[in-house]
């Protein structure tokens, strides 16, 4: 037993579109500092699940509560969320640096204004811009791309981006991190490289992790818990148990070889 609060409960949830389930009946609890993965074949409503949790696409049924909140009541808790899209869609001839989306990701607030006992100044400005400026650096030197501060986003590898993107992440601080496949396009040395960085950051920041692979070697090595959909929760727990012959078996089919990495 344990007396620890869920980051993440997720109650009967059920995504239909039109008369297609999607996703039937899941339920499942983060609880704080784990990196669960949720494996499984293409179509297995891994994506879908993902998004409904976050409330990026309608649910048919079920209850989501992060941080103890209703995902739809989150308020001033939802920075404490942090998010990695499977595909990150962008006009590549935007001109913005990287450091510029990084500090997208900063939502302190100035604290300034009407409704505020602080009263605007140049010192005021001054020190907040340099709790950014150096909140940026510090997110881009743990994540490996200070080199890349000044370079346009739409030049970078998918390796390179994905870094940035975590870097997004990190520039808040967060208490849960749901990552949707965040390694697609990345490859196999650069897939290892990110689950090592990723690793060392949760253990650093204290993160829950959410995430969605298709990595079976990764996930065995690096997550805590591993649920396996196919539609449905077909098992979940730790990963040389979530991770047996027979239950791959039974998440993926007779093909499920063909979704395990070789490195």
């Amino acid at each position: 037993m344990t007396n620890q609060i869920p980051i993440l409960k997720v109650e009967r949830l059920s995504v239909y579109q039109g008369s297609y389930s999607a996703v039937r009946d899941v339920s499942f609890e983060l609880l704080p500092g784990t990196n669960t993965a949720i494996v499984g074949p293409n179509g297995a409503g891994k994506s879908t699940l993902v998004q409904a949790i976050l409330d990026l696409i309608p649910r048919s049924a079920g209850k989501v509560e992060i941080f103890g909140r209703p995902i739809s009541k989150l308020g001033d808790l939802r920075h404490k969320l942090g998010y990695m899209p499977q595909h990150f869609i962008f006009d590549r001839s935007f001109p913005i640096s990287v450091s510029e989306l990084v500090g997208l990701g900063w939502v302190k607030e100035l604290g300034i204004g009407k409704d505020s006992k602080r009263k605007f100044s140049l010192s005021a400005f001054k020190e907040y811009r340099q709790e950014k400026t150096a909140a940026i650096t510090t997110a881009l030197r743990r994540t490996d791309t200070s080199h890349l501060r000044n370079q346009a986003i739409g030049t970078l590898s998918g390796g390179q981006l994905k870094r940035v993107l975590l870097a997004y992440c990190l520039v808040m601080s967060r208490k849960l991190l749901v990552l949707d496949e965040a390694f697609a396009g990345v490859d196999v040395q650069g897939t290892a490289d990110f689950y090592t960085l990723l690793n060392e950051l949760k253990q650093e920041e204290g993160w829950t992790v959410l995430q969605v692979s298709h990595d079976i070697n990764m996930v065995s090595q690096f997550c805590d818990r591993v649920i396996c959909l196919n539609q449905t929760i077909i098992c979940t727990g730790v990963p040389s148990i979530a991770l047996s012959p027979q239950n791959l078996l039974a998440t993926y089919g007779p093909g499920f070889s063909h979704y395990q990495h070789h490195h």
